[in-house]
């Protein structure tokens, strides 16, 4: 075995690596590079003098590496242990119980946020009886690991190496959430406090977007009024616009993340609460006492209106959001459809852009103007990708133009139809559908026209005068990381449907879900930063590994008691167990283990570097 520095995507890396030799295509045995352990980036062991590098790798052969999660690869004297043991035919020892480990690397992260410390002092202000952090860590190792119920989680107990809690009452896990929800902000901030303090957290772009879950339930909550009428308290499972499309009530949830793809907060709201109107508490209940630098906020066009992008400003951050095309008045249509102005990267890309001064209105209703930069682009991968997600629908808008006599129009086909309508056509009261024969002569081609024009083309403003506009377009784009995040989440996370019913339950479970994306994208970011994995560019956040794999690799991390008080792991060499475990520096040498010895691993583990 050898260290080898490699580069990847321009930056320098460590790995340890050795020659095998295996069977080639013509049945020859050939040298073949096979990589052992993935040291990590060079600069983050590079003691600045001289010829590191050489220096680590007369060390590593002299056997005093200059890294010492390279001794365990270094030979020595000591020889092989030899283990004797003996199971007897019908002995209970017969059976294997393997039982989870990866616990230990997820309690590890849960104690570099701080959580331990603040579940553990406020336990005692609160005088709680029984295990609160238990619960919280059984909730939350169950949500990456095996998502299920409150109750079934609870269960779950047992599944791991070292039983998460004592004796306990299952009920308390209820309890668990009532507190997560009283202290949901306070928990917020200790996490912030110590990604600023061990994780460096000081983002210059922070994204915003909001999703939302639904509940298989019959009916939305009502809202609480008093005996006038009054309304006192908002239901939150109530109708809306679900984005997977589910006549089910929903409940909202915003999303802060850094520009590294770590949640920063969230906040719940109401089912029927319009997305724009979700910004500027989410703010001030999370981001404005977080004491950040100045930042750029970034989110998309249905978030963000002038009063929102105004309490951005006027708290001395900035903002870059998009803005529609198709509802930009005529003037801005006509600049961004004119080739004059646009810089062409490629033939697949071009882009323009101009400051412009507009008047808008503030929270208070009082006129002011601001300046912008508007960027607008025009992309040939996104209008084909565009054009593939309509295509259906174009297809059918052509023929409709066509041969309208020969379709029948169905209640969905209308309702997909009537940003196309004029305005002179559909009844408000009754939406009434239209014979068919005639729907031609209602539906505005000139808008279709319109529409098929804007295919591939984008707008985006934003407060940043000075900033190159392709750096613009290039923060932008980040915030389809956003999308994937909600899909970890509804996905490997399996954050709905959701089964609670109390506002606070359901805060307290997103909640739960937030923490849980935290600890996935810091699992995600080491393997990144290893070096271990290639990068994608398109898809940076979640790079090396996603969710699913993770997820799956931390499953097969597991120990099995033997004869003698001696653990054996299970799948430790998984090809992407293997690439865990190296991101982190955990070492699993090909033996048997004894207790103070699995006990040891854990605490050599190092979160952040």
């Amino acid at each position: 075995m050898y260290v080898e520095c490699f580069t990847n995507n321009g930056k320098p890396y460590l790995r340890l690596v050795q020659s095998v030799r295996v069977t080639n295509s013509s049945g020859k045995k050939v040298p073949q590079k096979q990589v052992v352990f993935n040291i990590g980036p060079l600069d983050r062991f590079d003691d600045g003098e001289p010829g590191y590098v050489e220096r680590l790798k007369k060390s590593f052969k002299a056997g005093s590496p200059l890294i010492t999660a390279l001794e365990p690869y270094c030979h020595t004297e000591k020889p092989a242990e030899d283990y004797h043991f003996s199971i007897k035919e019908g002995s209970p020892d017969c059976f294997g119980h393997p039982r989870l480990f990866s616990h230990v690397l997820l309690e590890r992260i849960l104690e570099e946020l701080g959580l331990n410390t603040f579940f553990s002092s406020y336990k005692g202000f609160t005088k709680l009886e029984y295990d609160v952090y238990g619960f919280a860590k059984l909730l939350l190792f169950g949500r990456l690991l095996n998502p299920a119920s409150k109750s079934a989680t609870v269960r779950q107990n047992e599944d791991y190496y070292e039983p998460v809690l004592g004796p306990h009452n299952p009920d308390n896990v209820f309890d668990t959430l009532d507190f997560l929800f009283a202290n949901k902000d306070r928990i917020i901030r200790r996490i912030n406090t110590n990604l600023v303090k061990k994780a460096g957290r000081s983002p210059e772009a922070i994204y915003y977007d909001v999703t939302n879950f639904y509940f298989e339930i019959g009916a939305p909550d009502e809202d609480i009024l008093d005996e006038a009428g009054n309304l006192m308290e908002k239901g939150q499972r109530k109708f809306g616009v679900c984005k997977e499309e589910r006549k089910l009530p929903i409940v909202q949830m915003g999303l802060f993340m850094d520009d590294q793809g770590i949640p920063i907060a969230i906040e719940t709201f109401p089912g029927n609460t319009l997305d724009h109107l979700t910004l500027r508490k989410s703010l001030e209940s999370s981001i404005d006492s977080m004491d950040f630098s100045r930042f750029i906020l970034i989110a998309d066009r249905g978030i963000c209106n002038y009063q929102n992008l105004l309490h951005v400003s006027d708290a001395g951050n900035g903002y870059i959001v998009s803005r529609s095309l198709l509802k930009s008045t005529k003037k801005e249509q006509e600049w961004t459809y004119d080739d004059d102005g646009y810089i062409s990267v490629s033939e697949d890309f071009k882009y323009k852009y101009r400051i412009v001064k507009k008047a808008v209105k503030d929270e208070n209703g009082d006129r002011r103007t601001i300046e912008e930069k508007v960027v607008v682009y025009w992309s040939r991968k996104f209008q084909a990708r565009a054009e593939q997600e309509n295509k259906k629908f174009l297809d059918f808008l052509k023929k409709l133009q066509e041969h309208p006599e020969n379709f029948r129009i169905t209640a969905v086909q209308s309702k997909s139809l009537r940003k196309f309508f004029k305005k002179d056509c559909v009844n408000e009261k009754t939406g009434e559908i239209l014979d068919s024969s005639k729907i031609r002569a209602f539906v505005d081609f000139d808008k279709v026209a319109e529409y098929r024009k804007s295919l591939g083309y984008y707008q985006i403003v934003t407060s940043e005068l000075t900033m190159d506009a392709q750096e613009v377009i290039d923060r932008y784009h980040g915030l389809t990381q956003i999308e994937d995040q909600f899909r970890v989440m509804k996905g490997s996370l399996e954050t709905r449907p959701l089964y609670v019913s109390t506002p606070e339950h359901v805060t307290a479970h997103l909640l739960i879900c937030m923490i849980a994306l935290v600890m996935m994208r810091v699992i995600q970011k080491r393997i990144r930063d290893s070096g271990g994995a290639p990068i994608d560019p398109d898809a940076y956040w979640s790079s090396g590994l996603n969710a699913q794999r993770i997820q799956t690799a931390l499953n097969k991390w597991k120990v099995d008691l033997l004869p003698g008080d001696l653990y054996r792991f299970m799948d430790a060499d998984d090809p992407d167990l293997k690439l865990i475990l190296d991101a982190f520096g955990i070492s699993l040498p090909q033996k048997l283990y004894r207790r103070a010895e699995l006990r040891h691993i854990k605490t050599e583990i190092k979160v952040f570097m």
